[in-house]
């Protein structure tokens, strides 16, 4: 506990992908109050052609009461 999974574009370097995990686990653990090893986060890239459809209408929108921070973009 807890799991982050990010989810993004792709284009961005293994070394950029990892330092982002790390940054967010070390956030987390550290807001949460638990140890950092309880932190695991997972990076999967989407094509931007697939973004409405399996990100931002399936998972953003569909679970968008559970959002603590919204998109500040909308998908048409």
């Amino acid at each position: 506990m807890p799991h982050i999974e990010i989810k993004c574009y792709p284009g961005r370097s293994e070394d950029i992908k990892q330092a982002c995990a790390d940054a967010v686990a070390v956030q987390v653990a550290k807001s949460l109050g638990c140890d950092l090893s309880a932190v695991s986060v997972s990076i999967k890239e989407v094509p931007k052609e697939n973004w409405k459809d399996q990100v931002f209408d399936s998972q953003i929108m569909a679970d968008e009461a559970a959002l603590y921070v919204k998109p500040g973009y909308k998908c048409e």
